[in-house]
C-alpha cells in the first residue's frame, strides 16, 4: 500500500478504522502521519447512511475516538472540533473496505451505504471523487456481487498477490 503511486502523491487520505475482520490499517495510519499526510476517518450516523470523514490529528489520536454500539472507534456526535473533509480540501484518496469485491471494481459492503453516499457527495466537491482503492483478502475477491443503481465502482482494489 505504502509503495502504491496513488498513496504516494495524495495529500489528504480516507481510511477507516478496521474490525478484527478487516484488513488491519494501523500500520497505513501511522505511515500517513510519517509522511506528513493528512488522515480522515469515518463518522457513521446510525438510524441513517450519512457518514463523515473527519480529521485525525495523529495516530495516538485514535486512543481517545469512543467505541459504538458496532464496535467501531469514530469521534463522538458531541465533537464539533474536527474538520470534515469535504468542508475543507476534499480528499485524494480513499481506502475503503467490504465485505466482497469483483475485479470489476464492484463492491459489497454492510449494507447501509455509507461510502456510495459519501461518494455522491464527493463527486459535488469541486475536487471531484477521490481514487478509491479497496484494502481486502485474496479470498473476499468474488466472480460478481450484487449492485445497485446507487452504488458507486471502486477504482482498484489490493489484495494479497493482486
Amino acid at each position: 500500500v505504502i509503495c502504491h503511486p496513488k498513496y504516494k502523491e495524495s495529500k489528504r487520505i480516507a481510511i477507516f478504522l478496521s474490525m478484527p475482520d478487516e484488513v488491519q490499517t494501523e500500520e497505513i495510519i501511522k505511515d500517513i502521519f510519517k509522511q506528513g499526510k493528512e488522515c480522515f476517518i469515518p463518522r457513521y450516523k446510525p438510524q441513517s447512511n450519512h457518514m463523515d470523514m473527519l480529521k485525525l490529528s495523529s495516530a495516538e489520536d485514535i486512543s481517545s475516538l469512543a467505541l459504538t454500539s458496532w464496535n467501531i472507534l469514530q469521534p463522538s456526535d458531541d465533537d464539533s472540533t474536527r474538520e470534515e473533509a469535504l468542508d475543507g480540501g476534499g480528499l485524494d484518496l480513499i481506502f475503503m473496505p467490504g465485505l466482497g469485491f469483483d475485479k470489476k471494481g464492484n463492491r459489497l459492503g454492510r449494507g447501509k451505504g455509507y461510502y456510495d453516499t459519501y461518494l455522491q457527495r464527493c463527486m459535488k466537491h469541486p475536487r471531484g471523487k477521490p481514487y478509491t482503492i479497496a484494502l481486502a483478502f485474496r479470498e473476499q475477491i468474488c466472480e460478481s456481487v450484487p449492485v445497485t443503481e446507487n452504488d458507486v465502482p471502486i477504482d482498484e482494489i489490493l489484495y494479497e498477490d493482486c
